[in-house]
């Protein structure tokens, strides 16, 4: 129960009620105290995921006690012996070293940012301070608002369906942290997400140059859009009813951002 431990101790460093816990993440009150007393012996594997990402952890953190990798890898002896020999290399050699590690990437996609520009196909929303700049709204209960590019596309949140990116709405946010952090608001269908996420919501997404195993993404696989979790080799659903996606059996896998929350309904 090491796992319970972990999560206690990043709420209480994050100040965080029970009660802001459960509308976080979406898991019942109830259901979140048997999993906080240890009632819940083996609590589902998708509200794992969902309180990890309410208290900005990683999933290896909490379930197995891993502290973050801030360098993003770590070296054996036998790969660092293969560094020091790829650097006595000449010039040919290191561009053949290359070639062959290209080759080999066939077969385990590689994740790459999926840069949003301006164009037919793709809006780029303007950043932050020119939005603020551009428009920051009171409504008559002095809660300010912010625009916030939306785009309305057929992203799926299931079996995945073909992006069309010619249309792109402005919305007015409420003017927080985590709003302010997204670069663009995007609205899924399906329930492959769920009891997290639900058909219609309105993600906010941040632009990124990588994703961490465990984290929500975007991810475009072959022109087709879904919203899964981030899998190292797979893409998977917070719904059980799901399987998972193989990375291997499409050729081109990019990722368009990082999930960092959804705007709630009134």
């Amino acid at each position: 129960m090491d796992y319970i431990k972990r999560i206690k101790e990043v709420k209480s460093a994050r100040k965080m009620t029970n009660d802001e816990l459960s509308e976080r993440t979406g898991i019942p009150g109830g259901t979140l105290s048997k999993i906080l007393a240890g009632i819940s012996e083996t609590p589902k594997f998708c509200n794992i995921v969902a309180i990890c990402e309410a208290l900005n952890c990683s999933l290896d953190y909490i379930v197995y006690g891993l502290e973050e990798n801030k360098n993003n890898y770590t070296l054996t002896d036998e790969e660092i012996e293969m560094i020091e020999e790829y650097r006595t290399l000449d010039p040919r050699g290191q561009e053949t070293v290359a070639a062959i590690i290209e080759s080999q990437g066939a077969y385990v996609p590689r994740i790459e940012r999926l840069p949003l520009r301006k164009g037919a196909k793709i809006l780029a929303p303007e950043p932050l301070s020119a939005r603020l700049a551009a428009a920051y709204i009171s409504n008559s209960n002095g809660i300010a608002r912010i625009p916030l590019p939306l785009f309305d596309l057929p992203v799926s949140a299931g079996t995945g369906m073909a992006l069309d990116y010619d249309d792109a709405d402005t919305i007015m946010v409420r003017d927080t942290t985590r709003t302010r952090e997204a670069d663009f608001a995007l609205r899924i269908s399906g329930n492959s997400m769920e009891p997290r996420y639900h058909d219609g919501d309105i993600l906010l997404v941040q632009e990124c140059e990588t994703l961490e195993f465990g984290e929500l993404g975007i991810f475009i696989l072959d022109g087709s859009g879904f919203f899964k979790v981030y899998g190292g080799d797979r893409l998977y659903s917070l719904n059980e009813e799901y399987g998972d996606i193989l990375l291997k059996d499409f050729a081109d896998v990019r990722v368009a951002g990082r999930v960092i929350g959804k705007l709630r309904k009134r």
